[in-house]
């Protein structure tokens, strides 16, 4: 049976009848929300992605332009044992991504680690993971579009000899005024979106199947000049350089989790997310590991540092001209593209399921009968991104993303843990092999990496994290629909 406050099952009434900041959203509540009928806000989103769909998500927002650049970092630390860094950092994702696609198999709603966090962990928790995945999506969003701009100028420079003024070009504190590109790209985003969650999944797999392709390229070109020399000694710092360099890389794989935001947007959910999640992690893997070891096979390893560009040295140092690193760069432009897209989706999803709740305004959770998609969201959240890549210098800002990433990382192995104990009947559409080892080796990975990150960088999260309690405590708490459902039912019952 059903309780008439919520329309959960009675067996869950008291759970979400609680005042507190700790009180649960039962699992039955949220996924009867997330069922596609008429609300209050309109009608439900529309289930149009599949598999394939699901998993370009994963991989458009993950294999972004990091790659491009992370060798240059990375490879003076490890030395050509970078490879086994990759496969390190890999298996370090895994643990978490093993929970997610557990979650995500269990609670596909759009709201991803936010809404596993409300079931499992209470709401004053869920709001604290969702004001880390703001900072997380929008900044990186941000960061990611300044550098549009960059890759641009490249392009247009290697191309044709011109390009466009610094003032017009580059970030605020760089040299840059106004960002022109970085706007472009996001406003091509939100367009996309806009149009409806089909024709951007269609870009999307579009857009990834090209940077496969530049990325298969500059591999193409690299192992004709492969020496076995290059890759000797392969590991010139030991276990703690392979070590470093996985630590360096691990955040070359974030994004993985794109594919858990379309939950209430994918057709077969409790099969394909958890595939998506974790073939999206393979794919990923299987080129950083190819691209790292087609560079290294190229170019002796103890070139790469102070490079920042490293794979379009080798492609020009090969081929003796500049053709091929402009076909790079052309992939590089279509990398960030991507990344932008899905990155901004993932965000307005979360958003969407936070308006749901309650917990910021409705506006955000309002869905476009024409579409079946938020527009107002979409068009309000790539406003805000837009103007922080445009105008605003980021700088320490960009940083404290990895933090709030691992911060939602952890949760989410938390939350697997407990909700196999409160509810080991829940249907599950995978779950974690290794049970209970995998989720605590993820939290361990995560503080692991959290610890290892600078002074700063934890200044600037705490400071976001007391702004996002004052902001819950002013607005989300009293404007939690669960809260105030709950207090009409006590109320009722007296």
């Amino acid at each position: 049976m059903f309780s008439r406050e919520a329309g959960l099952p009675a067996s869950h009434a008291a759970t979400g009848s609680r005042l507190g900041v700790l009180r649960t959203k039962p699992v039955d509540a949220i996924l009867a929300e997330s069922s596609g009928g008429e609300g209050e806000e309109g009608p439900g989103l529309r289930r149009t992605m599949g598999l394939l769909e699901l998993t370009f998500f994963s991989v458009g927002a993950t294999l972004g332009t990091g790659i491009f650049v992370i060798l240059g970092e990375a490879v003076p630390k490890a030395g050509p044992a970078v490879v086994i860094s990759f496969v390190l950092a890999a298996v370090t994702a895994l643990f978490s991504a093993l929970s997610y696609a557990e979650l995500a198999g269990s609670i596909p709603v759009s709201g991803s680690s936010y809404s596993y966090a409300y079931a499992t962990l209470g709401e004053g928790i869920a709001w604290v993971c969702g004001w880390c995945l703001l900072l997380e999506y929008g900044v990186s969003i941000s960061a990611v579009a300044v550098g549009w701009g960059q890759y641009v100028n490249e392009l247009l420079d290697s191309a044709f000899g011109v390009s466009l003024p610094e003032a017009i070009s580059q970030p605020p504190g760089e040299g840059g005024t106004f960002n022109i590109p970085a706007v472009i790209v996001v406003l091509l985003a939100v367009i996309l979106l806009v149009r409806g969650v089909s024709e951007s999944a269609v870009a999307n797999t579009i857009m990834v199947f090209i940077k496969l392709l530049t990325l298969a390229f500059f591999c193409a070109i690299a192992f004709t000049a492969f020496e076995d020399g290059n890759l000797s000694p392969f590991a010139p710092f030991g276990v703690a350089g392979i070590s470093a360099g996985a630590s360096q890389v691990f955040f070359s794989y974030i994004g993985f989790d794109a594919a858990s935001t379309a939950g209430e947007e994918a057709k077969n959910p409790r099969r394909d997310l958890p595939l998506a999640i974790l073939i999206s992690l393979a794919i990923v893997t299987v080129v950083y590991v190819a691209v790292a070891l087609a560079a290294l096979g190229a170019l002796p390893w103890q070139q790469f540092e102070g490079s920042e560009a490293t794979l379009a040295k080798i492609v020009t140092d090969v081929t003796g001209g500049s053709w091929a690193s402009t076909i790079l760069s052309a992939g590089a432009i279509i990398s960030i593209a991507s990344v932008v897209l899905t990155v901004l989706y993932g965000q307005t999803r979360i958003l969407f399921a936070m308006s749901r709740d309650g917990l910021i305004p409705p506006i955000f959770a309002k869905v476009s009968r024409r579409t079946q998609s938020p527009v107002a969201n979409t068009l309000i959240t790539g406003a805000w991104v837009a103007v922080l890549a445009a105008l605003v210098p980021l700088g320490r800002l960009t940083e404290a993303t990895s933090i709030g990433t691992l911060f939602a990382f952890a949760l989410v192995n938390v939350g697997v843990m407990v909700l196999r104990r409160t509810r080991p009947d829940l249907q599950r559409g995978f779950t974690a092999p290794f049970f209970p080892i995998t989720p605590i080796l993820g939290v361990g990975f995560c503080i692991y990496l959290m610890a290892r990150l600078s002074g700063t960088t934890w200044q600037v999260f705490l400071v976001w994290m007391a702004v996002g309690v004052a902001i819950y405590f002013l607005y989300g708490y009293r404007h939690s629909r669960w809260r105030l459902e709950g207090a009409a039912g006590a109320e009722v019952g007296r």
